[in-house]
C-alpha cells in the first residue's frame, strides 16, 4: 500500500500532532497536564458501541461536561465506524486530553483501505452513507489523517475540552 499524504480539514494545525501519538494507557503524564487512553477494537458492527461505552467513563473522569462528552462520543462513533467499515485491522481508539490547551484528541488508527468492502456495508441503503465527515467537521477544531510511526493510518480530530 502506498503511503497517503496527510490531510487536514478546517483550520490548519497550530502545533505538531506528534505530541499525541501513542499515548499511555489511562495514566496521567508526569506534571505535563496530559492524560491518555488506548482501546484496541475488534472488526465488528459492535466496535462503535464498545468504543463509546469504554470512552464515556474515561471522558467523564477527565472532567469533560455532558455536552463535551456527547460531542466527543459522536466523533468517536463516526471515526470507528469508518475504520471498521472501510479499513483493515488493526483498529485502535486513542484518546488524549491536553489540559494546558483545553483540547481532547480522538484518534482512530487502522491498517489502511480494504480492497473489498466489509460484508455489512452492502446491507445498508445508500442514503445512510457519507454524512460522517460533515458531522465531524461541524464538531471539531481540527481534523485530519496521516501515517504514524508504525505504518498505520491515523484519523484524528481535536475537540474543545475547556
Amino acid at each position: 500500500m502506498a503511503p497517503t499524504t496527510p490531510t487536514t480539514c478546517l483550520r490548519p494545525s497550530r502545533r505538531s500532532r506528534r505530541t499525541f501519538l501513542r499515548p499511555s494507557h489511562g495514566r496521567r503524564g508526569a506534571g505535563c497536564g496530559k492524560r491518555a487512553f488506548d482501546l484496541p477494537l475488534e472488526e465488528s458492527l459492535l466496535a462503535p458501541a464498545v468504543a463509546r461505552r469504554c470512552a464515556r467513563g474515561v471522558l467523564e473522569s477527565w472532567g469533560l461536561d455532558v455536552e463535551q462528552v456527547y460531542d466527543t462520543l459522536l466523533v468517536i462513533s463516526e471515526l470507528v465506524t469508518n475504520a471498521v467499515t472501510h479499513a483493515v485491522p488493526p483498529v485502535v481508539l486513542h484518546l488524549s486530553v491536553d489540559e494546558g490547551h483545553g483540547q481532547v484528541r480522538v484518534c482512530v488508527s487502522d491498517g489502511g483501505k480494504r480492497k473489498v468492502p466489509a460484508a455489512w456495508t452492502g446491507e445498508r441503503p445508500e442514503g445512510e452513507h457519507g454524512r460522517g465527515n460533515l458531522i465531524i467537521s461541524a464538531l471539531v477544531d481540527e481534523c485530519g489523517a496521516g501515517l504514524d510511526a508504525e505504518g498505520l493510518i491515523d484519523h484524528w480530530a481535536d475537540l474543545p475540552a475547556a
